[in-house]
């Protein structure tokens, strides 16, 4: 008899704890391993913790325990799915993010492998079959039977399906003549990229490489402007590491940068590479993990859950553009794959390092005060000038004329210009669709998503009102559903209507788009980049997806169409977004030996953030914004928990948060400063009523007890939920 403690799989702070369970089988069970359980009258998927022998009976057992313990329904896995490291992982990211054990293990394994009843439904392996000679022997064959023997026999192995005839082959296994392979199908088709020699480094990359080779520091932020050579820099390294003996992993935030970041990887590297990102199927998933945990390649490409990939003997973890926000889940465990590359760090005694032309301010501040150890390549290769920008103010009547109120005079010269000279040209504006809300002209009544409140976004290529907080889509309708009439107006732009403006513009120019819309077709953001690389398009329209580590010799021209957006947001982050998101931009132009421009557009032209990005001067927008931060007593002066209470009953969330802020003032003091309770700027998520709490401090340690307690008190409440959030992006 074993006894067995278990996790459900349920994320729930309610069932955040081992449930016992017997087990009287045969099978090979350990920790790691997932079973199959009966709970509250339903089967699940549970993850074992402990497996502990007993010579006791079960009536024995519940008279000790003096409970009843139940038996395992079944043992799904045969060997564990985690080592001790990754399990040492989680319950150190469960631990400082608050999250229940059994989500950050369901973020850590790819769909087939999750503690989930789904995942038994989801792929397994995959296995191509082969022909090979058994026993040799042309005795009594029909002349069709020799001649496929004699094939098999001149090729050694050849896949049953390439053989012919299926009755043939299935006489000749029947008489043993020959036998069934079994090897297993990599169902992610990586293209077989020529092998590249590296080039010659130059004498700043060089130093940088002494400068982090020589020094023992831990973790290591690399500030390096757009066109400095960071990426090779990141393959020196990787390449010292594989020649070492150790394993390399290797960030990226945006599935848009992997195909690329892929390519450059697999030419150095060739068939040491394994990728892991959600644009994969569950399949390929699936393929790629076990092609990992088994070491068969060692170096890992993906975004940000590729952090928890089973790689061994790590000796380098390296975030490209540390800066991007999508590093952070949205949901719990609500990680940051830069906490997390740090604590494995740690853990594997491997260095981290932190790249961008535009790091994050809290990584700055760590890197100014020596908590990270500050690299720099303040240079473009080869010298290359960075961008000329021109700032254009659209509230001057003097740039704006009947032809385009999208686009001003200046951009449309600068365009034509492009076009002109066979060159390219980016327009970001970091908003998709085609306009950014409906309403009638009649009543005032404004298309909201049901589920969020927020206005619906339209979009002209399937005529959809869509939300783009939860995903809610529905016809566009002919007529106000409040007063019925006819005269709807749609304001605002987005992608869409970008691309439908330079098709009316200038009808002899090729473009492409892509943002999350375009991308939802599966291959399709390689498929773009890719088309755009080889110029087949002279325009590439998109969100900040496109702003972000591409590069394009022949863009000349990069134009922010609306570079306001995001400085309204309800957000302490917004003029640092902006600021990121327009030198990031303005970095893809001029980026061989082509002189590059940029057009800027916005009614804020002498907001700071604006001003800065255009010069593209980190520097001095650090300096700003840190003022900005310290008045505020923001990060990185403080440290943030954001605490959402959310309900179907908005009177009783509103109840109990003002019973949390109170909670919190009385066991914090002034350890905290305690914001709140506050209405979100999405108020309503999936038909449940939010409401936020602010908590800043500077000593983590000194709340984080009290915070376990108030998710143990609220965990046995349930008329309301209670997440908290760790360092949280969206506040």
């Amino acid at each position: 008899m074993r006894i067995v403690q278990l996790f459900i799989e349920y994320a729930s702070h309610t069932l955040d704890r081992p449930f016992s369970y017997l087990y009287k089988g045969n099978k090979n069970l350990g920790p790691g391993f997932r079973v199959l359980v009966n709970f509250n009258h339903r089967q699940l998927v549970g993850y074992v913790l402990s497996v502990k022998e007993s010579n006791a009976s079960a009536e024995q057992l519940e008279e000790e325990t003096g409970y009843h313990l139940d038996y395992l329904v079944d043992v799904i896995d045969d060997a564990p799915l985690l080592n001790e490291d990754l399990i040492s992982l989680a319950k150190r990211v469960s631990e400082y993010y608050l999250a229940p054990f059994i989500s950050v293990l369901q973020s850590m394994l790819p769909p087939s492998l999750s503690p989930r009843k789904s995942s038994l439904r989801a792929p397994k392996i995959a296995y191509d079959q082969y022909l090979s000679i058994n026993h040799y022997s042309e005795e009594s064959l029909t002349d069709k039977q020799t001649e496929i023997l004699r094939l098999i026999k001149k090729e050694r192995k050849i896949l049953k399906r390439e053989v012919g005839s299926p009755s043939v082959v299935e006489k000749l296994l029947s008489r043993g003549l020959i036998k069934i392979v079994k090897k297993e199908k990599r169902r992610l088709a990586i293209p077989n990229y020529e092998y590249q020699k590296p080039p010659l480094l130059t004498a700043d990359q060089q130093k940088v490489i002494d400068e982090f080779n020589n020094s023992s520091d831990p973790v290591f932020l690399l500030q390096g402007v757009t066109g400095s050579g960071k990426t090779e820099v990141y393959l020196t390294l990787c390449d010292e590491e594989l020649k070492k003996g150790h394993s390399v992993l290797f960030l990226v935030p945006e599935i848009s940068l992997t195909p690329m970041m892929m390519e450059y990887f697999i030419r150095r590297f060739e068939h040491q590479v394994a990728i892991l990102h959600s644009e994969l199927t569950p399949a390929e998933k699936y393929d790629e993990y076990r092609k990992i945990a088994r070491g068969e390649a060692r170096v890992v490409i993906g975004a940000r859950s590729a952090i928890f990939a089973p790689l061994a003997n790590i000796g380098l973890i390296i975030l490209d553009e540390e800066h991007v926000e999508s590093y952070k889940q949205d949901s719990i465990p609500f990680y940051h794959a830069r906490e997390v590359a740090i604590m494995r760090g740690e853990m594997h005694h491997s260095k981290v390092l932190l790249g961008s032309a535009t790091p994050s301010l809290e990584s700055r501040a760590r890197g100014k005060n020596g908590v990270y150890h500050l690299l720099r390549l303040d240079k473009r290769i080869n010298e290359q000038k960075l961008p000329a920008t021109k700032i254009i103010n659209l509230a001057d009547y003097h740039n704006i004329d009947r032809d385009s109120y999208i686009f001003s005079i200046p951009l449309r010269e600068k365009l034509s210009a492009v076009l002109k000279a066979r060159q390219q040209a980016i327009l970001l504006i970091n908003r998709r669709g085609f306009s950014t809300s409906v309403s009638c002209r009649n009543c005032g009544y404004v298309f909201r998503c049901p589920t969020c409140g927020i206005a619906l976004t339209f979009h002209k290529s399937d005529n959809m009102l869509k939300c783009h907080h939860c995903d809610y889509v529905q016809v566009m309708p002919d007529t106000c559903p409040k007063c019925g009439s006819k005269y709807l107006m749609k304001t605002g732009f987005g992608t869409e209507r970008i691309q439908d403006e330079v098709h009316r513009l200038f009808p002899e120019a090729k473009t492409l788009r892509l943002d999350s819309d375009s991308a939802k077709v599966r291959n399709k953001i390689p498929s773009i980049i890719e088309s755009f690389r080889k110029k087949e398009a002279d325009i590439l329209i998109g969100t900040q997806m496109i702003a972000k580590g591409h590069d394009f010799p022949d863009v000349t021209l990069v134009g922010i169409v609306l570079a306001d957006i995001g400085l309204s947001m309800p957000s302490f982050r917004s003029s640092e977004r902006v600021f990121q998101l327009i030198t990031q931009a303005v970095g893809r132009s001029g980026r061989s030996d082509k002189v590059g421009q940029a057009i800027i557009q916005t009614y804020n032209p002498m907001h700071y953030a604006i001003t800065y990005g255009a010069r593209q001067d980190y520097e001095g927008f650090f300096n700003k914004e840190m003022g900005m931060r310290k008045l505020q007593n923001y990060p990185p002066y403080y440290f943030l928990t954001s605490l959402t209470v959310s309900g179907k009953k908005e009177e009783t969330v509103i109840s109990h948060t003002y019973s949390v802020v109170d909670y919190l003032n009385e066991h914090l003091g002034d350890k905290a400063i305690i914001l709140g309770p506050t209405t979100p700027y999405i108020a309503r998520d999936h038909l449940q009523f939010l409401r936020t709490v602010l908590i800043k401090y500077r000593d983590y340690l000194a709340i984080q007890n009290t915070l376990k307690e108030l998710i143990e008190i609220y965990a046995k409440k349930s008329s309301i939920d209670i997440s908290i959030n760790i360092d949280p992006y969206n506040f």
